[in-house]
C-alpha cells in the first residue's frame, strides 16, 4: 500500500542562481520584500554566521551544537531523542555529510543549525564518482540561546540556500509541515512510502483509510500549488 504526504523543497534553477540576489529576483515583489526585511532584522541585531563542513567541525561546535538542540526539545516538553553518542559517531564515521551554521553576536555563538548533505559517493556508469550525481541538502536541527527577531528564518532557511547556490547544490529538502515554508521558496512535493501489513483485517481498515488522505492530499496539493512564490511570468 503507497501512502502519499507533503514535504516542502528548495529546488535552484536550471542553470543554477548566479547569487542569493538572483535567487529572491525571481520571486514575487511581496516575497523578496519580506525576505529582505527578515534578514536585515537580524544583521542589525548584530549576528553574524559562520558555517563549517565535515572534519573541519570542531569539536567546540559539536558540543555547543548539541547544547542548542537539548535545549530546544525540553523548551517544548520533550526530551531529545538523539545522544551526544549518535553525533559523536557521526562526527567521527561520516563527517563529510554534514554542515553546521553557528549564529555569533558579540563573539559569542548564540544559535545553530546543522544540515545533513549527500556527500557520499555514488556508482556513475560503472566507475565511481567523487561527487553524487544531484547534490542535495537535508534540513535541519536547530536550537538557539538567545531570542533574536526572525533568526529562525535566516538560520533555517536563508543561510543554508545561501550556501547551496554558492556551492551549486540542486535541492534543499526541507522536510515536512511547516506552509511557511511556501514564503521561503520551499515548495510542496508530493512523496510516498510503500507498507504492507500481515494482519488482513488491519491492512484493510487501512487501505480504506489511504483512499480517503489520498484524496484529502491531492485537494491540498491543488490549493498550495495557488500560492507559489515566484514571480508569475507572462506568457511568450
Amino acid at each position: 500500500m503507497l501512502r502519499h504526504t507533503v514535504q516542502f523543497h528548495w529546488k535552484n534553477s536550471n542553470p543554477g542562481f548566479e547569487g542569493f540576489d538572483a535567487f529572491l529576483a525571481a520571486l514575487s515583489q511581496d516575497k523578496r520584500k519580506k525576505i529582505r526585511q527578515e534578514r536585515r532584522k537580524v544583521a542589525e541585531a548584530g549576528v553574524r554566521f559562520r558555517w563549517s563542513r565535515g572534519s573541519d567541525i570542531s569539536a567546540a561546535d559539536w558540543a555547543f551544537f548539541y547544547k542548542c538542540y537539548e535545549r530546544t526539545y525540553y523548551e517544548h516538553g520533550n526530551a531529545p531523542y538523539l545522544t551526544p553518542a549518535f553525533f559523536e559517531a557521526m562526527r567521527r564515521n561520516m563527517p563529510e555529510c554534514w554542515l553546521l551554521f553557528i549564529a555569533e553576536r558579540g563573539g559569542k555563538p548564540i544559535a545553530m543549525s546543522l544540515i545533513a548533505i549527500n556527500a557520499h559517493s555514488t556508482m556513475l556508469s560503472g566507475t565511481f564518482s567523487a561527487e553524487p550525481q544531484e547534490k542535495v541538502a537535508y534540513g535541519r536541527y536547530w536550537g538557539a540561546l538567545e531570542r533574536v527577531d526572525c533568526l529562525h528564518f535566516e538560520a533555517c532557511y536563508y543561510q543554508p540556500l545561501q550556501w547551496c547556490i554558492e556551492h551549486g547544490y540542486n535541492r534543499f529538502e526541507g522536510g515536512a509541515q511547516g506552509e511557511h515554508k511556501m514564503a521561503r521558496a520551499l515548495l510542496p512535493v508530493k512523496t510516498s512510502s510503500a507498507h504492507w501489513l500481515a494482519h488482513p483485517a488491519f491492512a484493510s481498515a487501512v487501505e480504506r483509510f489511504l483512499e480517503r488522505e489520498g484524496a484529502g492530499i491531492g485537494a491540498y496539493m491543488d490549493n498550495l500549488e495557488q500560492r507559489n512564490p515566484f514571480a508569475k511570468r507572462p506568457a511568450p
